[in-house]
Formats: structure tokens, sequence, C-alpha cells
């Protein structure tokens, strides 16, 4: 599980309240129910409007995955590729399928299963390129319906401003009201801010970002695949493969030499 979303908001989240405290202030001040069901339940309402019910209905069911993070690195993905090539090279593709339960998703398994049945490899790579286009396309359903979110949200919190703003005015022969009356009709702007920077872009990022490593991974099994399928040597195929990812995999540390004296002897 990648911890990074939560210690974030949690990181940003506490800023805010040390910046309330050392000022002085109550956070109970910035705890109002009005502002904060009209900021955050328009908000969602109006992303959902704009979008399909199956948009959001992906999107939210998508918070769990966004929390826990991309499963594995793409890099983890070389190794088992790596071993692929060197059964092929040593047994044949046929014997591939022998590794089809072992596969580490579905996707894999797919292309492992294409390579052994023989399928030719401008099809293959049709086929696998498709999935890639697919799947990113999917992903990027749930971030962009986020990132509006973010957009939509300080626009309906100065809604909120301008309307509790409207009821300060109705309220001039209270003098001694109109102080904590403007104060709680700028909490929906803060809200409509606070919201959009600290939870909906946020999480159209992490998104985006899932998709992008996602992506990474599926072509390096794509090009791995058919590079096995070629007929290339395992280490090439490493190579090729290091060479196309972001993501280096760690190198072992190499014991270190004995330090040597002035004449050439070792200490």
């Amino acid at each position: 599980m990648d911890i990074a979303f939560v210690v974030g908001v949690v990181v940003a989240f506490g800023a805010l309240y040390a910046m309330i405290t050392m000022e002085g202030a109550h956070l109970s001040a910035l705890l109002l129910p009005a502002p904060m069901i009209l900021v955050l339940g328009s908000t969602i309402g109006v992303g959902i409007a704009s979008h399909t019910l199956r948009d959001a209905i992906a999107a939210f069911g998508s918070l769990g995955r966004m929390a826990r993070g991309p499963r594995s690195t793409p890099a983890t993905v070389i190794p088992i590729l790596v071993a692929y090539a060197e059964k092929a090279r040593t047994e044949g593709l046929l014997r591939l399928e022998d590794e089809l339960d072992a596969a580490p998703d579905d996707y894999t398994r797919r292309a492992v299963q294409a390579v052994a049945d023989g399928v030719d490899a401008e099809e293959l790579r049709t086929l696998m390129d498709d999935e890639i286009v697919t799947e990113a396309a999917r992903n990027r359903v749930a971030a962009r319906f986020f990132s509006a979110l973010g957009g939509y949200a300080p626009t309906i919190g100065i809604v909120g401003t301008v309307v509790s703003l409207t009821h300060v005015l109705e309220n001039l022969n209270k003098p001694d009201e109109l102080g904590h009356m403007i104060a709680a009709a700028f909490v929906a702007t803060l809200w409509g801010l606070l919201s959009a920077n600290f939870i909906w872009n946020p999480i159209a990022g992490r998104l985006n970002r899932m998709a992008a490593v996602e992506q990474e991974r599926m072509t390096l099994v794509s090009e791995g695949i058919l590079a096995i399928q070629a007929g290339s040597a395992p280490r090439l195929v490493e190579e090729r493969l290091l060479a196309l990812t972001t993501y280096k995999p760690k190198k072992k540390k190499e014991p270190r030499p004995d330090k040597v004296t002035a004449t050439g002897d070792a200490e």
C-alpha cells in the first residue's frame, strides 16, 4: 500500500490546523454545517450532473484503489518477463503455457497465452495496444470526474458566500451580530477552496499518476512479450525493458574493495 495520499492530506490539514491555532482562532468557527453542506453537496451534485451516472459510480468506486496506490512498480514485471524469455529460449514458446497460473495479472496472462497459441506478432501488438488504450481511457474517466469537482468547488463556495452576504445585508439593523455573520459567510468560500485543493484535485492528480504507472507497466509487458516472441535473448529483453521504464529496479550493493596503501598492498 502506498500511503502518500493519506500522509499528504494529513500534513495539509495539519498545517491548516496549526495556522488556526497559532492565530488564536477556534476550529469550530470553520466547521459550520450550512456552508459545508452547500459546498460539498452541491459540488458532488454538479459533478454527477456533468457526467453520466456510470462515470460517477466508477469514479467513487476508484477511491479505494486510489487510497491503496499502485499494486507494484512497473519494474517488478521485468524479472518475470526475463524468466519467460529464458524459458522460451530453452524450452520453446509452447512451454510458456506452464506459466499462465503464476502470471501477475490478467493482461500478462492473456499475452502469454496468445504467444503460446502462435498468434501473429502484428495481430498480437494490435490487440495489446488496443487494451492499453482502453485501460488508459477507463482510468481517465475517474480522474476527469474529480478534476471537475476541483473546478466547481471554489465557484460554489463563492455562491455560498454571496447567499450568506445577502442574509447579512438583511440584518444591518443588528450591528452586534454583523461580525459573526460576515465571518460565517466567508466560510463557504474557504470550504470551496479547501475541498478543491485539499481533496478533489489531489485525488484527480493521484488517479492520473496511477493511470500513467499502469500504462507504463502494460507497455513493458507488451514490449517484453513481443521481444520474447521474436526470439530475443533474455539479456536483450532485460536491457530493452530497463530502457523503457522510469522506475529503475534497485541495484544490489557490491562489496567495497579493500583500501590500497601507497605501496599497492591491501590494508
